[in-house]
């Protein structure tokens, strides 16, 4: 087996701890894995709630659902408008066209994978209903400014809280901030039982308007009992490994210094304000050939090092006749083109592991400079 290979083993996602192994033995025992109705859905909703200080935890199938019933909890029709940023997640856009909205896309921050709050203003209609903003690749979104410049116009706020799970902005927890949060318990994600996602809010209204939606006899958006379980122990060990991740792109950073041609900038962070690493953002220079991105990742993945490129800009792989664009999309179209993620797991490793994994990057990258 070679090294490369041997890493990845040592990546594996989730982690399979004690407290894991716990949560299946227990479930084994008691048979509450296969339960429709049992302790573990109603415990996560509670630890859910205290931990995010708000009223409302709602448990769902997926983190792509969430943000589809936080639309419908607004709520969103037919002919409404709802902003975004023209880099993000391409759920989050066909979230909005399944209910029949028109999504309308405005310019991420220069070099940052999060919405310009000052390219909100011109973008407001007498349609605009909502606006669905994340927080990506360890920046966090001005959220409270957002939040400031939807309410002046009447325009609900959906916070996407999916890679960023336990992340602080000014002493709040992500997801905690808009009129609606979601979360996303994907198999890759911070919080993982393989799929699953929920909403946090403290509107009654809306938590009232997701019940009557989902409720048909059944759940129509089910997170199981078996899930449930699984992501309790996990968000009991978050803040710790959320720190551990967080140091590790520090010194991420400190190592990388020296490139020129792959570099990530922080964000800023503080008692206040701590971000969270599902993936880690490296931007390649501006004169950095497009056209070896991709081969610069297959290598850096040869390597051991899970590098992959980002997400591609919405206004670049959607027809112009299903959204409306907000300016040029200047800086989206860059990050489309010169964006790099590396995965959590490799924000694990030892230290030594981690400066090995910087100066090969760095190796990696000048040698797909050219």
């Amino acid at each position: 087996m070679s090294e490369s290979e041997t890493q990845y083993l040592k990546d594996l996602w989730p982690v399979t701890d004690d407290s894991i192994r716990q949560a299946f033995e227990s479930m084994m025992s008691d048979g509450s894995w296969g339960r429709y109705h049992g302790p573990h859905c109603d415990r996560l909703r509670s630890e859910l709630s205290a931990w995010h200080t708000i009223d409302h935890s709602i448990l769902c199938s997926s983190g792509t659902a969430a943000v589809e019933l936080a639309l419908r909890a607004i709520p969103i029709a037919a002919g409404d408008e709802v902003v975004l940023a023209a880099y993000d997640f391409k759920a989050n856009f066909l979230n909005v066209l399944t209910l029949g909205a028109v999504p309308v896309l405005v310019d991420v921050l220069p070099d940052k994978p999060v919405m310009d709050p000052d390219q909100l203003a011109s973008a407001f209609t007498n349609r605009t209903k909502a606006i669905l903003v994340s927080h990506l690749h360890g920046h966090l979104a001005a959220i409270e400014q957002i939040c400031s410049v939807a309410k002046s116009h009447g325009v609900a706020v959906i916070e996407d809280a999916c890679q960023c799970p336990g992340a602080v902005i000014n002493g709040r927890r992500a997801g905690t901030i808009g009129d609606v949060g979601v979360l996303s318990f994907g198999g890759s994600k911070l919080l993982t039982s393989g799929r699953g996602g929920a909403l946090l809010t403290s509107d009654a209204s809306m938590a009232q308007r997701v019940k009557l939606y989902t409720q048909r006899g059944n759940d129509a958006y089910p997170l199981s009992e078996m899930q449930a379980a699984i992501v309790l122990p996990q968000l009991r060990q978050l803040e710790i490994r959320n720190q551990l991740r967080f140091s590790a792109a520090e010194r991420l950073c400190r190592e990388m210094d020296a490139s020129s041609s792959l570099h990530q900038t922080m964000f800023p962070a503080n008692g206040s304000n701590i971000p969270a690493f599902y993936k880690m953002a490296f931007l390649l220079s501006d004169d950095f050939p497009v056209s070896n991105r991709e081969q610069l990742c297959a290598v850096a993945r040869d390597a051991g090092i899970p590098l992959d490129p980002a997400f591609s800009a919405l206004h670049l792989i959607h027809g112009r006749r299903r959204f409306r664009a907000i300016g040029e999309l200047r800086n989206a179209t860059k990050l489309h083109d010169h964006l790099t993620v590396l995965h959590h797991t490799a924000l694990l490793r030892s230290a030594d592991q981690l400066d090995q994994m910087a100066h090969r990057l760095i190796e990696i990258a000048a040698a797909h400079r050219r």
